[in-house]
């Protein structure tokens, strides 16, 4: 029998109280402060969000506290902290003597969609003190909340051990396979090189009036956008928003061509293998028909290199774009034919290896997290007994 078996059976055997968190809890709001404000310290301010907001030069809490974002998108996202804070844009939560702090901590992170849920507010979303107090939160003898904090203590440092593990063998595969595939792209002068504007036509993409509600029911040309290389990685058929024919300008872009992103978000790329249209942010580049035998997979690998460039050569303005006249004088070098199928082979290969890793990998660290979170909400359930 395990040692927390052993306190159960000695101190709570049939059970035990469930009680209003409002009952066994207060919630101290915040202190507001602005950015002018703030002082330069080592003090993290627990404001909206999921990490500090700024470091200030003073606290208005101590010791262990719970924190509670109170607005925002991420209004409700609990947070433990064992060392000074200075608390702005979120409540804490100190429970009283039959409680440990950490325990409390625990079962709220159990509720943590409960309590995103609470979100209310037109504008900015919020939780208040008053939104979590109902929640009704067991109460076994301290000797058992200490032995629950000792294990899940434990076992949230090994999930976050285990985390970091694979999360930096992930990032030195990446590293690797940019290193070689950036090697491979590499040539000498011997490699003649031709012009983005002499190897492509250059065309904008668009977005279709969304006044016009014809352009986007029954929609068959997908519309791509930086959602679908986020969702769907590089090598794209379909989008996951499409436009009727009517939304098109002339014709569709044609199939097999890149677009990169020149504005906001610069330097991303994809390879399209069907007609289609994309919107504003990207430029579009088809070949020429004079350039029809190069390897289109060939300059979509060599669009990586393209990006790191764009994103070190901006226009000046209100926001972050591509200098487009330096942009179309870009020159890509072209190897022979059959060195650019030999070099997209290599990085087929090695990208194919690299997926299984970047998919096998994360879902390892979801599945521990997971395994994590069912032992917590098991370990803080509670037959209730009432009277």
């Amino acid at each position: 029998m395990s040692r927390l078996n052993e306190l159960i059976d000695k101190y709570c055997p049939h059970g035990v109280k469930y009680i209003r968190l409002g009952d066994c809890c207060e919630f101290k709001r915040g202190d507001t402060i602005t950015k002018k404000e703030i002082i330069q310290g080592n003090i993290p301010v627990i404001a909206g969000g999921k990490q500090p907001a700024y470091f200030h030069n003073t606290y208005n809490r101590i010791g262990e506290s719970i924190t509670v974002s109170s607005s925002g998108a991420y209004a409700g996202h609990v947070m433990y902290w064992n060392t000074p804070i200075f608390v702005s844009d979120a409540f804490t939560v100190h429970p009283n003597k039959d409680l440990m702090v950490k325990y409390v901590y625990y079962f709220l992170k159990k509720n943590q969609t409960t309590i995103y849920s609470f979100k209310k507010g037109g504008g900015v979303p919020h939780v208040h003190g008053s939104d979590i107090a109902n929640l009704k939160i067991p109460i076994p003898p301290l000797e058992v909340q200490c032995e629950i904090v000792r294990i899940l203590d434990n076992f949230a440092e090994l999930t976050a051990e285990l985390t970091a593990e694979l999360t930096a063998e992930l990032t030195a595969r990446r590293k690797q396979y940019e290193y070689y595939r950036d090697l491979l792209l590499t040539f000498g002068d011997e490699v003649p090189r031709v012009a983005i504007d002499d190897l492509f036509n250059i065309r904008n993409g668009y977005t279709p009036s969304k006044s016009n509600k014809e352009y986007w029911e029954n929609g068959v040309i997908p519309w791509f956008r930086m959602e679908d290389i986020r969702e769907n990685g590089r090598i794209l058929s379909n989008a996951l928003q499409y436009v009727s024919i009517n939304a098109v300008k002339g014709r569709p872009f044609p199939a097999n061509s890149i677009i990169i992103s020149t504005s906001a978000t610069i330097g991303e790329h994809a390879l399209i293998q069907t007609e289609f249209l994309a919107n504003q942010r990207f430029t579009i580049l088809s070949l020429k028909n004079e350039y029809q035998d190069v390897n289109i997979k060939y300059l979509f690998y060599y669009c990586y290199i393209l990006g790191e460039w764009c994103k070190n050569n901006l226009t000046l303005g209100h926001f972050a774009s591509v200098d487009m006249v330096a942009f179309k004088k870009f020159r890509i070098p072209l190897p022979p034919l059959k060195e650019q199928e030999r070099i997209v082979a290599i990085l087929d290969r090695f990208g194919a290896l690299c997926k299984d890793l970047t998919s096998g990998i994360p879902a390892e660290i979801e599945a521990r997290q997971k395994q994590y979170e069912y032992y917590r909400d098991k370990l803080l359930s509670f037959k209730e007994v009432t009277g």
